[in-house]
């Protein structure tokens, strides 16, 4: 059985708003897995979501660039091992270089993209600064016919962009940023993966309130619940976050426009960083001196 760290038991507090004892008890039934931790309390408990680790793995940035009409857009994302060194003018420099290229050339392929000059860049820069420098992904994005690209960055740390059939960049703007601040699942209700929603069905029909209801009122419940959240979690039936009277579809639809489909970076997410106790490090080595 995993020991079961201060540490891991804060985390999921701070995910599910629940107590010590509770988040204890379960990441120990569940060996230490936090994600199995919460699917369980969720079923268990009644605990409608939980939110997303806030820990990120890497420090770097986002950028994009969005051609002027319009038809299409890169994005990027440069890591480095500190925050420090995402705001030098040489990681600065060195990044839209890059974003040139995926721009220019619209790959993807980092690879190849990074074959030759940029890489002998790259290395000059790690040299100079003393810090490992990566070019982790880069994404290119074509409006359809009559469509829009739009780009925006939040900090340097977040970047989104958004796809409409129809509309004006400015509208894809708001919608990218609306996409940065909310992080939908999914832009549309059908584009929610079937295994998503089975795994959702599941938790709901685990839940307390479920227990001993006749199939039909059970199921009626189940597709109440599925459909609430698939409202919350899509993009185009989120309550705008500029103005909360109209959704996002709604809003695009002002403009003449239809939500098509959004892609967003977040430095480093899915990316495992080691967090060390420098205070710890310095005491043992203290003691083996």
């Amino acid at each position: 059985m995993a020991a079961i760290s201060a540490s891991l038991v804060k985390e999921l507090r701070e995910r599910t708003g629940l107590g010590m004892m509770e988040c204890k008890k379960a990441l120990t039934e569940a060996d230490g897995d936090i994600d199995r931790a919460i699917e369980d309390l969720r079923k268990n408990s009644g605990l409608k979501a939980a939110k997303k680790a806030g820990r990120t793995a890497a420090e770097g940035a986002i950028l994009t660039r969005v051609a002027e009409d319009g038809s299409y857009a890169a994005m990027l994302e440069v890591n480095s091992e500190t925050d420090f060194v995402s705001r030098d003018d040489n990681f600065k420099s060195f990044a839209a270089k890059v974003l040139a290229k995926v721009f220019e050339t619209k790959s993807e392929d980092v690879a190849a993209i990074m074959d030759g000059e940029l890489e002998d860049a790259r290395n000059q820069l790690v040299q100079k600064i003393g810090e490992n420098i990566s070019v982790r992904r880069a994404v290119v994005v074509d409006a359809p016919e009559g469509g829009v690209v739009g780009a925006y960055v939040h900090g340097d740390r977040i970047g989104v962009l958004s796809v409409l059939k129809g509309g004006n960049p400015e509208v894809a703007k708001d919608v990218s940023m609306h996409v940065a601040a909310i992080n939908p699942v999914v832009a549309r209700p059908e584009d929610m993966p079937q295994a998503q929603l089975d795994s959702e069905k599941a938790i709901i029909l685990a839940q307390p309130d479920m227990a001993g209801k006749p199939e039909q009122i059970a199921e009626k419940m189940v597709q109440g619940r599925l459909k609430k959240y698939l409202a919350e979690n899509s993009l185009t039936e989120q309550p705008f976050v500029k103005d909360p009277n109209q959704t996002v579809a709604e809003y695009a639809k002002t403009a003449g426009g239809e939500v098509v489909g959004f892609t967003r970076f977040e430095v480093g997410e899915g990316i495992e960083k080691e967090e060390v106790d420098f205070a710890k490090e310095v005491m043992e080595q203290a003691r083996r001196s």
